[in-house]
């Protein structure tokens, strides 16, 4: 039974379209604001998004943009406002499709039946991750050392997702800081640092082993041993 995500801040509209899929047959869960509906979209499991563009908190291109660092869901844009440029920047970040309110349910549901088709298709191959014993499984979500899982917040998993895609490649904590926080971060400077602690004490320290370095002056790197 395909899940879907519903990320609209009119309640009414987001229950309607809840019955609907229900009764087609979806499993359906419901955010009501930008940034609750991106931490669902980067948490997985779901089939497909239908993502509101004026959201209260973050908008949905934004949403989006963010969403797209670590997942590939389907998304279908749906807003009340119908311009070319906001259309093109919604495809261009990466969504499927795109409606404009008000729209008529039958469409919807066709869109929604072709992205998932389109989706099965694609059928891409598991994204694999390893630096010696450590393996990170990118679509699942899951990290390993040897036999034993690595519990990690989504942002842990991020940051260790970035070193390992570049293994033996020092990255600044500049660069990490644009790639996993986002390049309008604005908190503290030493956010980095923090979490390379995190990831240690759960990795490095745990398993007795030094696989994520640090490069003085420069920035981080996770090399095999």
């Amino acid at each position: 039974m395909p899940k879907i995500l519903i990320v609209e801040d009119e309640e009414k509209l987001a229950r309607f379209v809840e019955l609907e899929l229900t009764h087609e047959g979806y499993e359906v869960d419901k955010a009501f604001d930008g940034r609750t509906g991106l931490e669902k979209l980067e948490s997985g499991g779901y089939d497909l998004a239908l993502l509101d563009i004026m959201l209260p908190g973050l908008n949905g291109l934004e949403v989006l943009r963010r969403a797209r660092r670590t997942v590939d869901t389907p998304v279908i844009m749906l807003t009340a406002r119908d311009t070319v440029m906001d259309k093109v920047t919604g495809l261009d970040m990466g969504a499927e499709d795109y409606m404009t309110k008000p729209f008529e349910i039958e469409e919807l549901l066709a869109r929604i039946r072709v992205a998932l088709r389109k989706s099965e298709k694609r059928a891409p191959e598991t994204k694999l991750l390893a630096a010696g014993a450590l393996r990170m499984d990118v679509d699942r979500h899951t990290v390993c050392y040897g036999d034993a899982p690595v519990e990690l917040t989504q942002r842990e998993f991020a940051l260790l997702q970035a070193l390992l895609e570049n293994k033996g490649i020092v990255l600044s904590r500049a660069t990490l800081l644009e790639r996993v926080w986002g390049y309008d971060y604005m908190g503290e400077t030493n956010v980095v640092d923090v979490y390379v602690r995190y990831l240690r004490g759960k990795i490095d320290d745990a398993y007795d082993v030094r696989l994520i370095q640090t490069v003085r002056g420069v920035g981080y790197v996770i090399r095999e041993q």
